[in-house]
């Protein structure tokens, strides 16, 4: 029986999965590491926890699979996005890691804003915003406070990177990440060089790998190190992947043109497919090919979703019964008896792109119990979500439905506010595990049982629930979702 390994490398741990062709989990581990927390919005890892991780989740799924390793005949793997480390010319880090969530480069970010470069087209048509999460920030931020690590750099690369060297001994980055988060374009002249040159930053290209391999392809086969290591043969074909979020879009069967995804935890991410590229006001992208082979990604922001949930149960003592919150907010009419809820708690990433923009809950009165407040948040988010959904369509761009993972999908009120709240059905696939399928659909198809991603996505990928919008409710939400659009502008002046 041929196998495939999938690594999901999260912020807490690192998830090694056992698939078969039929996208079955077969069996899987899970290896905590720890992140280091220092003043200045700071967070590192050591990426030697992240090879120890994966030598000790394969080797714990595998026997949590029964299967004899000798079956696996391919590996991909999916991680956090933007997390940075510096190499030596041997492949170990100088430093430790700085995790996607370091923005102690914030002033970097606004050096690369600044140089009005072409690249920026990418973010929002070169109105921003450049995060300090991503790959140019951070480097310039190592050349700027720690000379002697950048100059002492033979590789600077992500998490994934790191893991693909010590795997395949290739230093080779992902079209994935480096089109999303690098300013590479694979059809317009590969690297970002005109932003290099106006930070005095040229130094970077050749510490980047030297090789950009787009997900599905093969990067090479096991060291005989590496395959000594995780107890597999050396012709184990290790085929690229990416970003957890953007290779869970193939998990969750989001291929074609029109078909949008919506990752959900403590914020919300929607990436939508297109055929044709676009740069639009509050619109991130169109990346081209960095997940499907001749379309574009477009992408979108909330900064507060999850998050909002988890602020108002700390507000009760941590007493909140979310399945009591949502039997009593499910009996509540839309518009929750007046109340109006903007979601930017931690500011707004699309389509406003405005840092300095903050929450709010409009209407209350005496009347109003915490379950009206519990449904509005999800009504506002529900709302912030349309509104990028707007700038998408603005831009050139429309959605035909929208394929949900992670967290939001356990409450079905909060998957049937999304539907009636922008007018489109919602689908929820049956697999939890979004970014591992997508990496067991692509280990697959890079081990050539699969003539195309979109083949392996039909055979791997099983169909879940279906949430079609309500007629009523999406009339009641039109008239709703424009006083909430009224918020943003009277709010903003309000608190300037």
């Amino acid at each position: 029986m041929a196998c495939y390994l999938t690594a999901d490398g999260g912020t807490e741990s690192l998830r090694a999965r056992i698939y078969d062709l039929s996208g079955t989990c077969l069996g899987q581990k899970a290896v905590p590491y720890e992140t280091k927390f220092s003043p200045g919005a700071r967070a590192e890892q050591n990426p030697e926890d992240w090879w120890n991780a994966l030598i000790a989740a394969t080797a714990g799924a595998i026997a949590d699979a029964g299967i004899d390793a000798a079956e696996i005949e391919a590996m991909c793997f999916a991680t956090t996005c933007c997390t940075v480390v510096a190499l030596d010319e041997h492949g170990r880090a100088l430093r430790p890691a700085l995790l996607w969530m370091d923005v102690r480069a914030n002033a970097e970010a606004d050096a690369v804003l600044a140089t009005g470069d072409a690249a920026l087209a990418i973010n929002g048509a070169g109105q921003g915003p450049v995060s300090a999460e991503w790959m140019i920030p951070k480097a310039l931020w190592l050349k700027r406070n720690e000379p002697a690590t950048f100059d002492a750099a033979h590789t600077i690369c992500e998490y994934q990177d790191f893991l693909t060297l010590r795997l395949t001994g290739e230093r080779c980055a992902s079209l994935d990440n480096a089109g999303l988060r690098w300013h590479y374009d694979n059809r317009g002249g590969g690297w970002a060089r005109g932003i290099l040159a106006k930070l005095d930053l040229e130094a970077l290209e050749a510490k980047w790998p030297a090789r950009v391999v787009a997900p599905g392809q093969v990067v090479g086969t096991l060291t005989p190190h590496a395959a000594h290591a995780l107890g597999l043969r050396q012709s184990v074909k290790v085929v690229q992947g990416g970003a957890d979020a953007l290779i869970g879009m193939i998990g969750l069967g989001v291929a074609q043109p029109g078909q949008l995804a919506l990752i959900t935890g403590s914020s919300h991410l929607q990436f939508g497919v297109t055929q044709a590229p676009l740069h639009a006001p509050g619109v991130w992208g169109a990346y081209p090919d960095i997940v499907y082979p001749g379309r574009w990604i477009v992408e979108g922001g909330q900064t507060s979703t999850g998050s909002i949930i988890n602020w108002l149960r700390r507000l009760t003592g941590g007493t909140l019964d979310l399945a009591e919150m949502n039997r009593q907010a499910e009996a509540l009419e839309p518009g929750c008896d007046g109340l109006i809820v903007q979601d930017h708690f931690q500011g707004n990433r699309t389509p406003y792109t405005d840092p300095l923009s903050r929450g709010a809950i409009v209407g209350l009165t005496l009347a109003h119990e915490p379950q009206h407040i519990f449904r509005a948040i999800i009504e506002g988010i529900g709302f912030g979500t349309r509104a990028i959904l707007d700038a998408f369509r603005a831009g050139g761009y429309a959605s035909t439905e929208i394929t949900v993972g992670g967290g939001a999908t356990a409450s079905r009120l909060w998957m049937q506010i999304h539907a009636d709240t922008a007018g489109l059905p919602v689908r929820i696939p049956a697999s939890a595990d979004a970014p591992s399928t997508g990496s067991a659909v692509l280990a697959a198809h890079g081990a050539g049982r699969f003539a195309s991603i979109d083949e392996g996505i039909t055979a791997m990928v099983r169909p879940g629930t279906s949430i079609d919008p309500r007629p009523r409710e999406i009339a009641l939400y039109d008239e709703i979702y424009q006083r909430y659009r009224a918020l943003y502008p009277a709010l903003k002046g309000a608190l300037a």
